[in-house]
């Protein structure tokens, strides 16, 4: 029998739902940064075996949103509650008892039939003889099928993820083919390294007003060299200059780094040209927020 479903990663931002998602999957499909609010969009990552195909949802963190952008993120995570067949609801061992917003995330939960697990995350960060309490703290919030201890980031438990999902799995097809890791396009894929780069070099609020336009993506016809142009968008003037740097040495840092992860996921030379535009307030305007794919 073969079995095959939808699971949605959700949780407060920063709890580790992007690097969750790039372990079960074993690439880096998703943008990591220690920032809050990281991921803008639902990432879809598949993994395959001989009797199952799993489609991993993450989602944008759960929070109180303050701009157009906000509410489009918070709406996107909590859309996938009735529409996929497992949630994975994500906590920190950090925390030791739910907070303001796991508890939010909890009514949420009650109110929706699919089945949830509660991943404990982080756990690589707290002392052993503590973890017990912070487990029956968190086990009282719901009704859950499984309560699954992990560290995301040293991959300690996360094959017992993978086993707990395949439970609950229902019988269905291929929805995708073998060699197929993910649905998202090469240029959102492209857009989101670079805004991980740009989370990576700059610090403060910089990076969360800043939007990636791919207004070029071009493979050459030997298919050994890919052409990337991109906008990147910032509310302010003296943001600009931030992303820029002294005699663009920032800018340049940021095409770098983006650029050797561009080669590493496409498999070929990437050739990377970046502007930086200023955008007043774009995290409120539907239109910009169209146009970079937030709709």
């Amino acid at each position: 029998m073969f079995k095959s479903g939808f699971v949605s990663i959700i949780g407060r931002p920063n709890v580790g739902k992007s690097t969750l998602t790039n372990r079960l999957i074993g690439e880096k499909l998703s943008i990591i940064s220690s920032k809050p609010q990281t991921t803008r969009n639902t990432i879809r990552a598949i993994i395959n075996d001989e009797d199952s195909q799993i489609i991993i949802i993450d989602t944008p963190g759960i929070h109180k949103p303050k701009t157009k952008l906000g509410e489009y993120m918070v709406r996107l995570a909590e859309s996938t509650l009735n529409e996929v067949d497992i949630i994975l609801f994500l906590v920190e061992a950090t925390d030791k008892i739910p907070g303001a917003g796991d508890l939010y995330i909890a009514e949420q939960l009650k109110t929706v039939k699919t089945p949830v697990i509660l991943i404990i995350n982080k756990i690589d960060l707290v002392k052993k003889e503590e973890l017990p309490e912070t487990i029956m703290n968190f086990s009282q919030l719901l009704d859950f099928r499984a309560v699954i201890p992990i560290s995301a980031t040293s991959g300690d438990g996360t094959d017992i993820v993978t086993e707990e999902i395949k439970k609950l799995l229902p019988e269905g097809p291929k929805y995708f083919p073998d060699d197929v890791i993910t649905d998202q396009p090469e240029r959102m894929l492209a857009a989101e390294l670079i805004r991980e780069k740009i989370l990576e070099l700059v610090s403060d609020e910089v990076p969360h007003g800043t939007g990636i336009e791919i207004i070029a993506f071009k493979e050459r016809e030997d298919k050994e060299i890919i052409d990337i142009e991109a906008n990147i968008y910032c509310e302010r003037e003296s943001h600009k200059g931030i992303i820029i740097g002294k005699q663009g040495a920032m800018l340049k840092n940021i095409g770098t780094r983006a650029r050797l992860e561009m080669e590493n996921l496409f498999g070929a030379k990437v050739f990377l040209k970046l502007w930086v535009k200023v955008k007043p307030d774009w995290r409120n305007s539907a239109g910009m927020l169209k146009m970079l794919g937030y709709q």
